[in-house]
C-alpha cells in the first residue's frame, strides 16, 4: 500500500473522528440539561392522558344518556350540543368509544358521520318488532288496503258460461296467476294495515338491521318507495313499532 494511499484513509477518518467528539463533548456538557427536558415532555404527555382520561369519566353519563334516548344513535353534534364542548373532542370521545365498544359508522351525504352502538335494550326492541303477526293488536285497516281486501264483483252466469267454453291463452293464464299471487301476498302482509321490521326488511329485499337504522331518517319514505316493488312509500311509527303504508 502506497504512503499516499495511507494519506487518504488517514483524512478520511478524521472526517468521520471530529464530528463523533464533538457530539460527545456537547452530551457530556448537556446531559443533565438533555434528561431534564426529556422527564418533561414525558411528564406533560402523563398529565395529558390523564386530564383527557377525567374528561371522558365526566362525558360518560352524557353519552350513555344520547344512546339511550336515540336506541344507540348518536352523531358527534348531538354529544357536543349535549355537553357544550367542540365537535372535534366530541368526535375524538365517538371515536375511541367506537374501538371500545366495536360500534358501526354510518356516512350520509346529507347529514355528519352517525355511530350505532347496540345494547341489550336495542336488540329487545328489535326483537320486538319482529314478533309474528299474530301477536299484534288489530290495526285500522287503511283505505287502500280495503280496496285490495275487497271481494271481486259477482260474475253473471252468462259470462261463466262464456268463460268455460272459451279457453284462455297461455299468456293470460300467467298473467291471472301472478296478479293473484301479488295480491294474495300483500293481503297476507297488511292484514293489519301495517308491517313489522322483518316483513318490511323482507318486502324490500334489505336486511332487517337495515332497516332499524334507516327507519328514523327523515327521507325514510322516499327510501322505501324506491325499493318497494310496488312503488309504495313506508313511513315509521315509534309508538306502535311497526311500519305504515303512505297513502297518496
Amino acid at each position: 500500500m502506497s504512503e499516499k494511499t495511507i494519506e487518504n484513509y488517514g483524512k478520511s477518518f478524521l472526517v468521520l473522528i471530529l464530528p463523533i467528539s464533538f457530539l460527545i463533548v456537547f452530551l457530556v456538557n448537556t446531559w443533565r440539561i438533555l434528561l431534564l427536558v426529556l422527564l418533561l415532555v414525558i411528564g406533560l404527555n402523563l398529565w395529558q392522558q390523564d386530564r383527557w382520561e377525567k374528561w371522558c369519566e365526566q362525558v360518560n353519563p352524557l353519552f350513555y344518556q344520547l344512546i339511550k334516548e336515540n336506541q344507540g344513535k348518536i352523531t358527534p353534534i348531538d354529544l357536543a350540543l349535549k355537553g357544550n364542548f367542540s365537535g372535534n373532542e366530541a368526535k375524538r370521545y365517538l371515536d375511541r368509544k367506537a374501538k371500545e365498544f366495536g360500534a358501526s359508522l354510518l356516512d350520509s351525504e346529507n347529514e355528519s358521520q352517525s355511530y350505532y352502538f347496540i345494547n341489550a335494550s336495542i336488540i329487545g326492541d328489535i326483537l320486538n318488532s319482529s314478533e309474528p303477526v299474530g301477536k299484534l293488536p288489530p290495526r285500522p285497516v287503511t283505505a287502500e288496503v280495503r280496496s285490495l281486501l275487497a271481494p271481486p264483483p259477482p260474475i253473471p252466469e252468462e259470462k261463466q258460461e262464456e268463460e268455460e267454453v272459451v279457453p284462455e291463452s297461455s299468456l293470460e293464464v300467467i298473467v291471472k296467476a301472478t296478479h293473484k299471487a301479488v295480491t294474495k301476498q300483500l293481503e297476507e302482509q297488511l292484514v293489519f294495515g301495517s308491517l313489522i321490521q322483518s316483513e318490511l326488511a323482507k318486502r324490500l329485499g334489505v336486511y332487517s338491521s337495515t332497516v332499524y337504522k334507516r327507519r328514523n331518517d327523515p327521507d325514510f319514505s322516499e327510501w322505501s318507495r324506491s325499493r318497494d316493488p310496488d312503488g309504495i312509500a313506508w313511513s315509521y311509527s315509534r309508538k306502535s313499532r311497526e311500519f305504515f303504508p303512505l297513502e297518496e
